[in-house]
């Protein structure tokens, strides 16, 4: 894995983006912001399952006037997503938002983008700016000079609104670059790194359904990840947004870039495994939720490899003709039979983690 790439630190609310810090996990409401009760409710649950920031979509002033209530009741930063109207970023800033994601190239000209970025900056703690490229919304005369949404474009795009806010000695950035296309997006985001060192949000846009999407989000973001690229991810699915945390932190637990609890390690299935291996394996997944120490939990079908992953595991079970050795660091347990296996297992996982 390359060395993290060297940003500047950007404060949202509690929470710092790039430097040193670590990666972040976002994800965004679906709800309509204009329904105070459902957003609030999104919100909570997106904190629950471990989102660190949370984006809100604001499209008119009904819905930029609830944000003061969001800031209030909320226990994590939020993000005010913006489009168009400069007066909608004016009034998220005055209630008390953490970050804005906005396109400074289309909230109305430089004096905007100057009255936009001078409020920013007068919070105790200035609000950030997110500039958001998305290929799939380039400007026309790049699309014309590059021939389509290729990731040159998309990355001169960047630097155009880079320097808008710049010209106005706002520096408190953060960048995205997302496509669709897994490829477009690596190449962009690594153009970009040799031009300017703002830390970058990434994300694979319209990455699909949960299943597709969690696979071309996990390459792509494993991609460039792995080149040290990244300060704070989305992973972008349509439906329950509780979903994305969970995949962009099995994404970063995969890397072991950050820790969210326990890795549960199980074998594919053969003709020699003599157990239910995938019912056994979903049980001990939904068991190891609820931990959130880092260990490591093995779930084998049958002798070849089993005894030694189990072993190398804090806890682990090897399958056998309708039974069970239990492993508890490294060490043999017990044997059990095939239905007794996951009360073993949670027995022996609660003397690892008393009260977790």
């Amino acid at each position: 894995m390359q060395p993290r790439r060297k940003t500047k630190s950007v404060q949202v609310g509690p929470l710092v983006i790039g430097g040193n810090h670590p990666i972040s996990i976002q994800s965004m409401t679906t709800s309509d912001t204009r329904d105070k009760a459902a957003t609030l409710e999104q919100i909570r649950q997106l904190s629950a399952a471990g989102c660190e920031i949370v984006r809100l979509a604001v499209p008119d002033g009904e819905a930029a006037d609830n944000l003061a209530y969001f800031c209030k009741n909320s226990n994590v930063p939020l993000v005010a997503d913006i489009h168009f109207d400069y007066h909608l970023a004016l009034t998220a800033i005055e209630a008390g938002i953490s970050k804005l994601r906005i396109n400074p190239g289309n909230i109305g000209g430089p004096d905007r983008v100057n009255l936009v970025a001078r409020k920013a900056k007068e919070r105790q703690i200035p609000i950030p700016i997110r500039i958001g490229v998305n290929a799939g919304s380039l400007e026309k005369d790049l699309l014309a000079n590059f021939g389509g949404p290729t990731p040159e474009a998309m990355v001169e795009s960047a630097l155009r609104h880079i320097r808008l806010l710049e010209a106005v000695e706002f520096f408190d950035i953060v960048v995205s670059l997302k496509a669709s296309s897994v490829p477009a997006t690596i190449e962009a985001y690594q153009l970009l790194a040799q031009q300017c060192d703002y830390p970058f949000h990434i994300g694979i846009t319209e990455a699909g359904t949960w299943f597709k999407g969690s696979i071309r989000s996990a390459v792509g973001l494993g991609a460039l990840l792995w080149e040290g690229l990244g300060d704070t991810l989305r992973v972008s699915l349509t439906g329950d947004p509780v979903r994305e945390v969970a995949v962009g932190q099995d994404i970063l637990q995969a890397l072991q870039l950050r820790s969210f609890g326990a890795t549960v390690v199980s074998c594919p299935t053969c003709g020699r495994c003599q157990i239910n291996l995938e019912s056994l394996a979903f049980q001990v997944e939904q068991l190891a939720a609820a931990v959130h120490q880092p260990l490591k939990i093995a779930v084998m079908g049958c002798a070849v490899n089993g005894p030694g992953e189990a072993r190398e595991a804090d806890l682990g079970v090897a399958g056998g003709k309708g039974e069970g050795l239990i492993f508890r660091k490294g060490e043999i347990i017990k044997k059990v039979p095939e239905d007794q296996i996951i009360a073993a297992l949670k027995e022996e996982l609660e003397k690892l983690v008393p009260g977790d």
